[in-house]
């Protein structure tokens, strides 16, 4: 029998403050890039000073089939017209067990974006839906 690799995930379960928005089968943007300087030295031409500035931190793109959870979205961006909160969210990489296998915490989300579904009697495909978020960057969970 082979092995399961447990690199291998099935879906991604997101959670916004301990509420869950359900699972999505794809997660995409998860990443951060160093922002860096160069500044050359006056008499070491040997190297140049790589000196970090910023902190950037790409939006996050979960999409999904549109399900029941869907509503939840549509609730939590509706809850927004009345001032804009920022949230944490747990992202949860899972297998088709439901073992987790990695989760990212994200600090200070917001949506940015959701796309509903093309709806076509024309062009019977899923209705899907995505959902983008933006963020201030990671929190450790370690414990």
């Amino acid at each position: 029998m082979a092995e399961v690799d447990e690199a291998v995930s099935v879906c991604f379960v997101v959670r916004i403050d301990d509420e869950s928005l359900g699972s999505f089968n794809s997660c995409d943007g998860l990443g951060v890039e160093f922002t860096v300087e160069q500044r050359e030295e006056g008499g070491n031409n040997g190297m140049v000073w790589q000196l970090p500035t910023r902190i950037k931190y790409s939006n996050v793109k979960l999409s999904r089939p549109v399900t029941k959870d869907s509503a939840k979205i549509i609730k939590w961006i509706a809850g927004m017209a009345a001032g804009v909160t920022r949230k944490t969210a747990i992202i949860e990489a899972r297998t088709l067990a439901g073992t987790v296998i990695a989760s990212w915490a994200l600090s200070g989300v917001i949506p940015v974006r959701w796309s509903g579904p093309q709806l076509s009697a024309d062009s019977p495909k899923v209705a899907t839906e995505t959902l983008e978020l933006a963020h201030h960057g990671f929190l450790d969970t370690a414990k």
